[in-house]
């Protein structure tokens, strides 16, 4: 049994979506991981699932024998799981489908934080959540959003960072008006 939301897709998909902070990995999610260890032909990275998942060398874009990344334990990467079977480690990649780069790789600088895998869901949800959008209009920032339940931010400055990340953390219980009245007054308090 579980309990949340029924959610419908075409043509008859159906699920419960909830918010929990263990995350359970499938195949195309976009998640953050930090790698733990670094072997010969992958690298091991902790995606906040049942099990550690296996990063390939040669799953970046370009990636031949000669051209292997160079990632040191600790190290925060935007990867997308390509394989997600039970009772298996996870195969993640920093291509897209295509095979090109695009927004995954490595993050560098930024702070990283983690939520429940429901608000990380609503951030990446469209139209645009809330928060995000009225932020976005008087601040620059950048944002990279898992949908394991980890969230990275990153401004020029660090005071910049500090309040995206806490109006998102903040926002978790906030209906779409109450988001978008937290966030301008967040906003009137910096100016």
């Amino acid at each position: 049994m579980k309990a949340g939301r029924l959610r419908f897709s075409k043509p008859n998909k159906y699920w419960v979506e909830n918010s929990q902070k263990r995350y359970v990995p499938h195949a195309e999610d976009s998640v953050l991981g930090i790698v733990v260890d670094s072997r010969s032909d992958n690298f091991l990275v902790d995606i906040k699932g049942p099990a550690l998942a296996f990063l390939p060398v040669l799953a970046f874009e370009g990636g031949t024998r000669r051209n292997i990344p160079k990632f040191e334990a600790g190290t925060l990467l935007y990867v997308r799981v390509v394989k997600a079977n039970p009772g298996m480690n996870p195969e993640l990649s920093c291509t897209d489908a295509s095979g090109k780069a695009g927004e995954f790789g490595a993050l560098k600088e930024g702070y990283m934080f983690e939520c429940s895998t429901g608000l990380s869901r609503m951030l990446l949800s469209s139209p645009t959540c809330p928060v995000l959008d009225t932020l976005g209009k008087k601040l620059s920032f950048e944002i990279a959003v898992g949908l394991n339940g980890r969230v990275w931010v990153n401004a020029s400055s660090p005071s910049t960072t500090i309040i995206v990340a806490n109006a998102i953390m903040n926002s978790e219980t906030l209906s779409g008006v109450q988001q978008k009245i937290m966030a301008e007054k967040l906003l009137q308090r910096v100016q």
